[in-house]
């Protein structure tokens, strides 16, 4: 009769084991405190720590299920206007950057974080939009790009034009946001020769739920927010060139 004798664990391998415990101690709790409604409890972490930490990896949300469940789709498109090599300038066609983050993530078990930035900037721009008066949306249509107060010509305008200047100001600043990562796509795709930029957001539904057996169903039109010439923005902390290594590659994947 032989006697199994069990190996006592050493140091080290006792602190990864307590380490690991630990680590998924915190990720479970962050996950509580980030899905579940926003309490108190959300101030024992200080800061900003948990967002940094939620976001953009481990995000969730309950927009999947009822009562409110995701019911459209967004879509970015974007195109230029670039200096050919005699000097000539000339507007490129429009592309979808949210077709082009989608063909990055399609049959890829780790997509890119790129394969969902337009996706998600689309739908800020869209809601900014709709809060919109009449008039603002017609100033937004317009083109702003002249010098470098481009962007503050076009708020200025917009305040004149209703009542709300937050509305306004939430509007400005997914424009920006909107119009750095246009200008990233532009120059990703068509390089350095791109002067001004324009993009387009727009939101589709699905077939209503009721209509869901019906052969002849047809999906809604699409809701456009459309935007005129703008000048170019980088943010802070952007990397054009990562961004184009990423994005170019999705780009010539769907362009076959």
């Amino acid at each position: 009769m032989t006697r199994s004798t069990t190996r006592p664990r050493g140091p080290l391998v006792r602190g990864v084991l307590s380490l690991g415990v630990l680590f998924t101690v915190w990720h479970v709790f962050a996950s509580f405190l980030w899905i579940g409604p926003v309490t108190p409890l959300r101030e024992l972490i200080p800061g900003t720590v948990l967002t940094s930490y939620m976001i953009p990896w481990y995000g969730q949300s309950w927009s999947v299920f009822a009562p409110e469940p995701i019911n459209g789709d967004y879509n970015l498109r974007v195109r230029a206007l670039v200096v050919d090599e005699n000097g000539e300038q000339r507007e490129t066609e429009w592309v979808s950057a949210t077709d082009v983050e989608l063909a990055m993530s399609r049959h890829n078990l780790l997509p890119p974080r790129a394969a969902g930035l337009g996706t998600h900037q689309s739908s800020l721009l869209k809601g900014a939009y709709d809060l919109l008066t009449p008039e603002q949306r017609a100033t937004a249509a317009l083109n702003f790009f002249d010098g470098d107060a481009w962007l503050g010509r076009m708020q200025e305008a917009m305040n004149t034009q209703g009542t709300d200047d937050s509305i306004v100001v939430r509007y400005i600043v997914q424009e920006r946001y909107a119009d750095a990562y246009a200008t990233q796509v532009a120059r990703a795709i068509w390089g350095d020769s791109v002067v001004r930029v324009q993009y387009q957001s727009s939101r589709q539904n699905i077939i209503p739920f009721s209509e869901r057996n019906n052969p002849e169903a047809q999906r809604p039109g699409e809701q456009i927010a459309p935007t005129g010439w703008r000048g170019l923005i980088t943010m802070p902390g952007q990397s054009g060139d990562a961004f184009a290594d990423v994005f170019r590659a999705g780009y010539e994947r769907l362009e076959k």
